[in-house]
């Protein structure tokens, strides 16, 4: 696996204040790609993704409520957004995987297909840790009513496998 610093987040919600901050911190620790795990919420937010200079990858969340605003948004700034399932190359032929996580048949098979080192994954509002089998499968929490805790994101590092929850 090469060495990648990622940046995860979800449930922005459209609160594009939040995301500023998020994404300035990504930058300040260096990530290499960032994930977006769903409920976007706004084109803003989209474009914001676009201008962090990183690869940027990003899954619909079943509140993203105009989905081909977003998606076209998407396509013109180079962020790279999927219906359900995004893939994150990591090298040597390894792949992070992201889903929103509403759909728990979706996430069920990516964990239990033990095909991918992390799943990734929002909806619930709640940050996580947890290995399945050997799927380490990571909830960033939510930048938007957060249920534990205060609003946050993590930064996994692949190398090291040290996950860092940070905290707004």
């Amino acid at each position: 696996m090469s060495v990648m610093k990622i940046g995860i987040l979800s449930e922005t919600h459209g609160k594009t204040k939040r995301l500023k901050l998020a994404l300035s911190l990504f930058a300040a620790r260096g990530v290499d790609a960032i994930v977006h795990c769903g409920d976007i919420g706004a084109v803003e937010c989209i474009e914001m993704l676009g201008k962090t200079g990183v690869a940027t990858y990003a899954v619909l969340g079943n509140m993203d409520r105009h989905p081909q605003l977003l998606i076209e948004a998407a396509q013109k700034c180079g962020v790279r957004l999927d219906w359900e399932v995004v893939e994150v190359p990591l090298g040597d032929g390894e792949f992070l995987v992201a889903t929103h996580g509403h759909d728990e048949k979706i996430l069920d098979e990516l964990i239990h297909g033990q095909q991918f080192p992390y799943v990734c994954c929002g909806h619930t509002h709640r940050r996580s840790d947890k290995m399945h089998g050997k799927v380490r499968v990571i909830n960033p929490g939510a930048l938007h009513h957060s249920r534990k805790g205060g609003p946050s994101f993590a930064i996994l590092d692949t190398k090291t496998g040290l996950l860092e929850f940070i905290e707004l």
